[in-house]
């Protein structure tokens, strides 16, 4: 007999099927998919001393604490992944919550962060095997060859994404093994130099101020804070596969969780150990050194497997694991990009030819093509622009874009479950609080690396804008193209193809109140 009261049913959507191969992909894939996405051996060589330069000795905190928003929004991934396993993720969920015009703006922040940080992987990965080869042309980050090898780099990747998920799995399996088992040998050396005396001047014994994230200065420890961020980018791809997941409505958000506390036990013991290893002074290879900022760990196994004995050999393996890294990264950057367009052309929020599936392979064919063809036709001309410096501009552009995504997907979490949330503590928590906070923290590092973006100073080019004499950022100026570049399309998409836009395709849903029967 029915009552006057009412109870919350919890939501549970019926994601459009894309065709993709489901099931191919058990927790260990899904873990090890998510902890490549973020590259740690490449985005510690390339990101870590100018955290150092930043700020300082607290490094290890900022590490610490970078953490926290990033656990915050993955626990919004996990909870909105439960109710909508979907791999459009940040365009899906925020639509569903917020309606197709944010929706559209999550999925293209997605496509803008990963498609602006390839150039920056394929050049690392085409570097690296030449100084895998102790030839002096790695030395050149600009030069043609690298450039070739950097192209050929997408090219094979794209390549692999194309034949299956699960042979992206397996390679990923490969390259990630080789990425911490180097990075934990560096760690364990440095370590037992510093704890023998035997590492260089400027070595530090490990301290417990260096936890102290109130022994800085607010405004280096933002800074600091930003750039950790970029560091732990990528774990989401561990969601964005979740239609070729086992248990796809558990599994997924499972593994971007893990994903983020694995890569704070491994930045933890990175960036302790080589700190204490090499300090933070400007001489040699402390980590102040601006000679060293744009590769530490290089120049760092040199100095802590030495030149006898089997050190040359694990310096070489610590370049492979470098080139390994910006190579999984490159593979793990396409995969996710090409499932957020795939959702989008499923839903009719981009042209039809996006959601086609291979036949076989069960794979993305449109949708990852042209992910490796717009990333070449950009990494490209990006080479020669400006001696190639543009490249790191474009590197620093998508902390916007990171932040703006993860935020959106942390507060579609609050929004969508809103009239569940006292239901129960952990309701209140998982779905309110605790989302609602990593959001917070994420548009607060997108406001100030707008700021900071803006100031020509901050970037490696600026533009000066004609009779005001104003000096524009370089990284501002590309994420505000980038962001042009989308309103372009949104415009075509909505003219074109006024479904999407129209609430025809994809719906707000969020839980509703029913009668209670008992």
């Amino acid at each position: 007999m029915a009552t006057a009261e009412e109870q919350v049913v919890e939501p549970q959507e019926q994601p459009v099927d894309k065709g993709l191969k489901s099931g191919a992909l058990g927790l260990i894939s899904s873990v090890v998919i998510g902890v490549a996405s973020t590259a740690p051996a490449y985005s510690l060589a390339a990101t870590l001393g100018f955290v150092v330069a930043a700020i300082g000795l607290q490094s290890p905190a900022v590490a610490v604490l970078a953490f926290v928003p990033m656990l915050l929004c993955s626990i919004g991934y996990s909870e909105m992944n439960k109710a909508d396993p979907d791999c459009g993720t940040t365009f899906t969920w925020a639509t569903r919550a917020f309606g197709p015009n944010t929706g559209w703006a999550g999925g293209w922040a997605i496509v803008a962060a990963d498609i602006l940080v390839m150039a920056s992987l394929a050049q690392v990965a085409g570097q690296y095997v030449f100084l895998l080869f102790n030839s002096s042309i790695g030395a050149n980050p600009t030069s043609g060859w690298v450039l070739l090898a950097g192209v050929v780099w997408i090219i094979l990747m794209t390549a692999i994404c194309y034949v299956g998920i699960e042979v992206s799995a397996n390679f990923q399996k490969i390259l990630l093994s080789i990425e911490i088992v180097m990075l934990l040998v560096l760690s364990v050396v440095a370590l037992a130099k510093v704890a023998g005396g035997t590492a260089p001047a400027g070595y530090l014994h490990v301290s417990a101020s260096w936890f102290n994230p109130f022994d800085a200065h607010l405004s280096a420890f933002v800074s600091g804070l930003v750039l950790f961020l970029f560091i732990y980018w990528g774990w989401d791809t561990a969601v964005a596969v979740n239609e070729e997941t086992k248990d796809r409505n558990r599994t997924p958000g499972l593994a971007a969780i893990i994903s983020t506390v694995v890569l704070l036990i491994t930045y933890l013991l990175v960036t302790t150990s080589v700190q204490a290893y090499a300090g933070i002074g400007t001489k040699g290879i402390g980590l102040g050194n601006s000679n060293n900022q744009g590769d530490v760990l290089s120049v760092l196994g040199n100095s802590i497997f030495g030149s006898t004995g089997i050190g040359p050999t694990l310096s070489h393996l610590l370049i492979l694991m470098v080139l390994s890294s910006a190579a999984a990264s490159t593979q793990t950057t396409i995969l996710p990009t090409a499932r957020t367009t795939l959702s989008m052309a499923a839903y009719k929020a981009l042209p039809s030819a996006f959601s086609r599936i291979h036949p076989r392979f069960l794979t993305p064919t449109v949708s990852t093509i042209a992910m490796g063809l717009i990333s070449i036709a950009l990494y490209v001309p990006l080479n020669y622009l400006s001696g190639g410096l543009i490249i790191a501009d474009a590197v620093t552009a998508i902390g916007l874009y990171i932040a703006f995504y993860y935020g959106l997907t942390a507060f579609a979490c609050v929004w969508y479950y809103r009239k569940t949330l006292r239901e129960n503590a952990r309701n209140l928590w998982m779905r309110g609080i605790l989302p609602f906070f990593g959001g917070l923290i994420m548009y607060g590092a997108g406001i100030y690396s707008l700021q900071s973006d803006w100031v020509a100073t901050n970037s490696y080019t600026f533009w000066t804008v004609p009779g005001l004499h104003w000096q524009i950022g370089g990284s501002f100026l590309i994420a505000f193209l980038s962001a042009a570049a989308g309103v372009l399309v949104w415009i075509y998409c909505r003219v074109t193809g006024p479904a999407f836009f129209k609430k025809q395709t994809l719906t707000r849903a969020t839980p509703t109140l029913v009668p209670d029967q008992s």
